[in-house]
């Protein structure tokens, strides 16, 4: 598989090869869900905890008599129905929520969500990206250019400190090394602008 190559200015420099293993194999919908279900749940803190009737301090005098008020029948002022009483089926705080995801299977919906992309056209590849000076309009003309709008998910090789802060006040745009992309990351994108050193680093993955 083939694909085109840009330079900054969204020219056609040339093109760059696709391994078919990657960009090549059908997205399954299911699996790719089951990822993103997993990795969101691993993305929770889980730290959101309410206390019961039991655990509410005060309440351990009864508010008035059984009979002859007048009123309903109260053993607590820490009842449920009672302000600034315990909580009925709350949340409890019973550890961080972690779901296991074996690696390959990581690596396999990885693979699906690229080819998904490549599929619907919302890959572009450049030669290379970078900036001379730290400034936003200089990334969003890029940006322009290449076609890219909305959520935009920039891929590269090594860290370049000029381009992430360039682009660090532009909207739904985000960075990613290729050593540090998976599956949900590609999803959430409209676009991806995949440099060629970075595709050549995502490839040594699967090799």
């Amino acid at each position: 598989m083939q694909a085109q190559l840009k330079n900054i200015k969204g020219e056609e420099v040339g093109s760059v090869e696709l391994q078919d293993k990657i960009f090549g194999i059908k997205p399954v919908p299911e699996f790719l869900h089951e990822f993103v279900t997993i990795y969101e749940t691993n993305q929770r803190q889980g730290n959101a905890h309410t206390k019961t009737r039991s655990e509410v301090s005060g309440g351990g005098k009864k508010p008035w008599k059984q009979k002859h008020t007048g009123r309903a029948r109260a053993g607590s002022t820490r009842s449920p129905l009672w302000r600034h009483g315990g909580i009925t089926f709350g949340p409890r705080y019973a550890g961080k929520p972690h779901r296991d995801m074996p690696r390959q299977k990581a690596k396999i919906a990885l693979a699906q969500a690229l080819a998904a992309r490549f599929a619907d056209g919302g890959i572009v590849f450049v030669d290379k990206l970078a900036v001379e000076a730290p400034k936003t309009k200089s990334v969003a003309a890029i940006l322009k250019q290449l076609g890219c709008a909305g959520s935009v998910l920039i891929v590269l090789d090594q860290p370049d400190q000029a381009l992430a802060r360039a682009s660090r006040n532009i909207p739904d745009v985000e960075i990613k090394l290729a050593a540090d992309l998976n599956a949900y990351v590609v999803l959430r994108c409209r676009k991806l602008v995949v440099t060629q050193p970075a595709l050549e680093k995502l490839g040594a993955r699967w090799n």
